[in-house]
């Protein structure tokens, strides 16, 4: 069999199991595990997987520019915003972290409700500052071109003087096993210190994210409270989260 039909078998594999191990891929291809190492490191080095212990995953579909995230699963995205609306009450201080679902909610809130907003969002503090009834403290720090986002020691010491109510987390990748990662590290920080000040976490994740994993580890799949996504909360995909003590919305 020649290397290119094994990648490929590999990636198909993948795509209908949403992990591949070490063991399975060399008895199904009829070669050594070393052999499907290098395959899977070969296909990771080319973006086309993640590479884990034991075998890969999926690495998260869709662009990480935020111009370009805007425009990409807009609709998804949408229904996301308005079923998290939900979570939100008068009076709660709330952490909006950088994420375009995120910026969609600060696009919806009721004009009569009154949150105390924290972000390092510059496209969310743009958004609020119309917004009445809403306080808008923002991090300060060096900004992440490609998020539009401050980053850095100044931003993770900001988040940690507060105790949100809830954390409205975009999500890049989350997978039952591995947890919630992102593609880049100072972000991925920042998300941590957002996550750790916060009683609440509602992730925010179209479908197509879940199962996926990125190269920085954010937090357990366990930390979260909820995750809200474009899909009917019934769905029996959603068990292996809904068995994690996670509510599917």
């Amino acid at each position: 069999m020649l290397k290119e039909e094994r990648f490929q078998i590999i990636l198909d594999q993948l795509g209908h199991e949403q992990k591949v191990y070490l063991g399975h891929l060399s008895t199904l291809l009829n070669v050594s595990e070393d052999t499907v190492r290098r395959d899977i490191k070969e296909l990771a080095d080319q973006g086309l997987l993640k590479s884990v212990r034991g075998g890969a995953v999926p690495h998260s579909p869709g662009p990480h520019h935020f111009r370009d995230r805007i425009k990409y699963d807009n609709d998804q995205k949408q229904i996301i915003a308005r079923k998290a609306l939900q979570f939100l009450k008068d009076g709660q201080v709330v952490i909006f972290d950088g994420g375009t679902s995120a910026m969609l909610i600060a696009q919806m809130l009721p004009k009569d409700l009154k949150l105390t907003v924290i972000t390092n969002s510059f496209p969310i503090a743009s958004i609020l500052e119309e917004h009445e009834h809403v306080e808008v403290l923002f991090a300060g720090g060096r900004l992440l071109k490609d998020s539009f986002v401050t980053i850095g020691n100044d931003a993770i010491q900001f988040f940690k003087k507060f105790r949100a109510d809830i954390c409205l987390l975009g999500i890049c990748s989350i997978h039952a096993d591995l947890g919630v990662t992102g593609p880049n590290f100072e972000e991925s920080e920042v998300k941590r210190t957002m996550i750790e000040s916060s009683k609440e976490v509602i992730a925010l994740a179209t479908t197509e994210k879940l199962g996926t994993a990125e190269a920085y580890y954010v937090c357990r799949t366990e930390r979260l409270s909820a995750i809200v996504t474009d899909k009917e909360a019934e769905n029996e995909d959603f068990n292996i989260y809904r068995n994690l003590g996670i509510s599917m919305v």
